[in-house]
């Protein structure tokens, strides 16, 4: 017995200071020791937004001046201008995809449209509506602060996102509201995209903007036209409509005319129209407004009143196409300067 019980001492003391020394190692880096924690403080391009990087030299029009602002801002402005903030917030958010897509497209190209002092756009609608926050204020009023927010978090919400087509940032076109269809891209342009095809529209007929009506003297419409009507009888006929059930030709007592030359030349809301004389007048009557080809503002809010996201909204508008991240493409536009 008196040599076991030094034995049993000894391992009870063994087993002791096994039972410390994990103790011991973990106990300067506990919570309350601690200095740091992975991911802290740590800077780099990997963890930044890298749309913040990169400015936006916009040609101010009324300024005849050009100014530069950070990509992300340049976006919120677009929106801001180009969509009613009103609209639905998954609404705001494709339009936020819409714009942030145009632009770095714009900045990738090689074509440049010529502007004063290198500016890569204008603030105009040939390129994207632009408002910076003072001329915001002054539109909006008191309304500022509520309006503001709503397209801030739509463009936070979708920060760095864009929308490609196999692997390339797509053409994000869009327009304010279709006749029931949107249009197929070669019924306005030459060549035909496969992501801007014609698909049904129906939140449509909804719109403030759906139908429209112009009122032309018979001398102006001939002018406008190049034509000359005979005295009585049908003011042309339609021979040919588009994938997007708009007037794609007209014969008017022999001469054919596009759709697009007659709206351009006329000054009409849509290709969608029909006319009747009347006196000595020519009432047209149109539906939709715009252009007609890809994402429907009017039909991308009545999507998301409906309850889609504003992925569902931009994959419908733009057939195929991928929600993409614009790393890669921000890096190749910082490359090139």
């Amino acid at each position: 017995m008196k040599n076991f019980k030094p034995i049993v001492l000894l391992a009870a003391l063994l087993f002791m200071i096994t039972l410390m020394v994990p103790t011991l190692l973990v106990l300067p880096f506990g919570e309350e020791h601690a200095s740091g924690k992975l991911g802290e403080n740590v800077k780099g391009p990997a963890l930044e937004n890298p749309t913040s990087s990169i400015e936006v030299a916009v040609y101010r029009t009324s300024k005849q001046t050009v100014e530069k602002l950070p990509l992300e801002e340049y976006v919120r402005g677009v929106v801001a201008s180009e969509m009613p903030a009103e609209f639905a917030k998954e609404a705001l958010k494709a339009q936020a995809l819409t714009a942030r897509t145009y632009i770095v497209k714009q900045m990738m190209s090689d074509e440049k449209i010529k502007l004063p002092e290198d500016a890569i756009v204008a603030d105009t609608e040939f390129f994207q509506v632009y408002k910076s926050d003072e001329e915001l204020k002054k539109a909006w009023g008191p309304d500022y602060s509520r309006k503001i927010k709503r397209i801030e978090e739509a463009v936070q919400e979708t920060s760095g996102q864009i929308l490609t087509y196999e692997g390339t940032p797509i053409d994000a076109t869009f327009f304010s509201t279709s006749n029931g269809f949107t249009e197929n891209s070669e019924a306005i342009w030459i060549n035909p995209l496969p992501y801007l095809k014609s698909v049904e529209s129906p939140w449509d007929k909804s719109s403030p903007k759906f139908s429209g009506q112009k009122v032309l003297p018979i001398a102006e419409f001939e002018s406008k036209l190049g034509v000359k009507l005979a005295g009585t009888g049908n003011i042309g006929e339609v021979t040919e409509f588009t994938a997007g059930k708009r007037v794609a030709k007209v014969d008017i007592s022999g001469k054919e005319i596009s759709g697009k030359d007659i709206r351009e030349k006329l000054g009409l809301m849509s290709t969608d129209f029909t006319w009747e004389r009347k006196g000595d007048k020519i009432v047209i009557n149109t539906q939709g407004y715009g252009h007609g080809v890809g994402m429907s503002q009017y039909g991308a809010n009545g999507m998301a009143e409906e309850g889609k996201k504003y992925q569902d909204i931009v994959q419908y508008y733009y057939q195929g196409v991928e929600i993409t991240a614009s790393d890669s493409f921000i890096t190749t536009i910082t490359a090139k300067k």
